[in-house]
């Protein structure tokens, strides 16, 4: 990639044509695996959520409610940290509703796990996780994502609700910074 917009030496993992793609399947697995006779909640995990959960809700047919969660390991260092982070815990109450945390990315699964951990302690019905997507990491994560989009390697990616360094969520795709910037 040479624009100099983005980070150098920035390479594209996945285009926006990709990553359509990838919504529409899971729209579909979701259609098929989460009906049900009351409203989904779907909880956006922000910021990186955001940018999923926009591109994913309007596929999907079902009747959804929304509101965010907004809790991070991050910040905008490029590793997380072992504390979480709580900046906005959902405001609707989660007793015996369905939920759907939408999430941009799975890597070690901390934070996924403690999101739900969250909702099972408010008494949610139900409990489902979609993550736009995993890295491949040597070891598993703590929780797997119900419904994942894509696989990245484990390198430092931004765009499509990622950030580096806090900026670049906008990005038309999804990137991976060079391995000399991932800060190992």
């Amino acid at each position: 990639m040479t624009d100099s917009r983005w980070p150098v030496g920035a390479e594209r993992l996945y285009s926006l044509n990709e990553l359509e793609c990838a919504l529409d399947r899971l729209a579909r697995e979701m259609e098929e695996a989460l009906t049900g006779p009351e409203p989904l909640l779907v909880l956006t995990v922000m910021h990186g959520g955001l940018v999923t959960a926009g591109h994913l809700l309007p596929r999907l047919s079902m009747p959804l409610e929304t509101d965010y969660v907004h809790a991070s390991r991050y910040g905008h260092r490029m590793a997380g940290g072992d504390q979480l982070s709580w900046l906005h815990r959902p405001a609707t109450p989660l007793a015996g509703r369905r939920v759907l945390i939408v999430d941009d990315i799975l890597d070690r699964g901390l934070t996924l796990e403690a999101l739900v951990d969250t909702c099972r302690a408010q008494r949610a019905h139900s409990v489902h996780t979609v993550a736009m997507v995993q890295k491949c990491l040597s070891e598993p994560p703590a929780i797997e994502a119900d419904f994942v989009g894509l696989t990245v390697p484990d390198r430092f990616v931004f765009g499509f609700g990622m950030d580096y360094q806090g900026l670049w969520r906008n990005a038309p795709g999804i990137f991976a910074v060079p391995v000399s910037c991932n800060g190992d």
